[in-house]
């Protein structure tokens, strides 16, 4: 196979915060394709592709696609946005909490009006809740799921590694429960058991059983516990894998491909 080719969108600045930041996105496989991609965007940017942009290691997330192609499997498109820096916490909180003003809902206007249009402009992917998810780990993971709930119009799915549900005082659980089902909704979820004394895998368990008590399924909603889990990079990078099986190759046995189109970008270096 060819090298793996990355391209750079960007600088962009988000209206209301400081600085700029890239937007880097990996096809499954270049040239022309029979149908339109699913897309997976992806918060903390820095930390789905190499190690030398990331803070303690890069997820390598692009390989894991590229298996998924040479297995002959349905693979997504990934983009991952660039964090703030200093502003990170900031900009992954839906609620003001210490240390965060909490403007998520900020963000997610911005990757919604001008990133997501974006990617649709410039390369095949689906444009459908269904092909559409979101996802990312700790505060990532937590802005991934509530992205989800508040946008289900644009991600029908979220990956969230190692939530952090605790953030704000655990207003997340109350803001799920506030919310409608989405009509699109595949979650994968999971959390590791060495995590704050194993409060973060308490959380997730009690996030998963209250969606299990709304209807969610095996078909719509995996918990992966992780006995041996811990909050870092190389346990969210060990994980990754099978979040990909689960939100793009299972559910391309139970759902038909949605519409989609877009030419690529101009290339950059990986």
């Amino acid at each position: 196979m060819a090298e793996h080719i990355i391209y750079l969108l960007g600088p962009y600045q988000i209206p209301g915060f400081q600085g700029e930041r890239n937007v880097r996105v990996y096809l499954p496989s270049e040239g022309a394709q029979a149908e339109p991609a699913p897309v997976l965007f992806l918060f903390d940017g820095q930390n789905v592709f190499h190690d030398d942009p990331s803070y303690s290691g890069g997820w390598h997330l692009h390989h894991a696609v590229r298996d998924l192609v040479g297995r002959g499997l349905a693979a997504p498109v990934l983009v991952g946005i660039d964090h703030g820096g200093s502003e990170r916490l900031t900009e992954l909180s839906p609620f003001p909490a210490e240390g965060s003003e909490g403007r998520l809902d900020g963000v997610l206007g911005w990757i919604s009006s001008e990133i997501v249009p974006a990617v649709r402009e410039r390369f095949a992917v689906r444009r459908d809740p269904d092909g559409t998810a979101i996802g990312g780990s700790s505060m990532g993971g937590l802005a991934a799921l509530y992205a989800h709930f508040r946008r289900p119009d644009v991600f029908g799915a979220a990956l969230c590694m190692s939530p952090s549900l605790w953030f704000a005082g655990g207003k997340i659980f109350d803001f799920v429960a506030s919310q409608a089902v989405p009509a699109s909704s595949r979650l994968y979820i999971d959390a590791g058991a060495q995590e704050d004394d194993g409060s973060v895998l308490r959380d997730a368990a009690r996030l998963v059983e209250h969606l299990r008590q709304r209807g969610y399924g095996d078909q719509s909603l995996l918990f992966c516990p992780d006995e041996a889990g811990t909050h870092s990079e190389d346990a969210w990078r060990r994980r990754a894998p099978g979040a990909l099986q689960f939100l793009f190759v299972e559910a391309a046995k139970e759902q038909p491909a949605g519409d989609g189109g877009g030419t690529d970008g101009e290339q950059q270096a990986a």
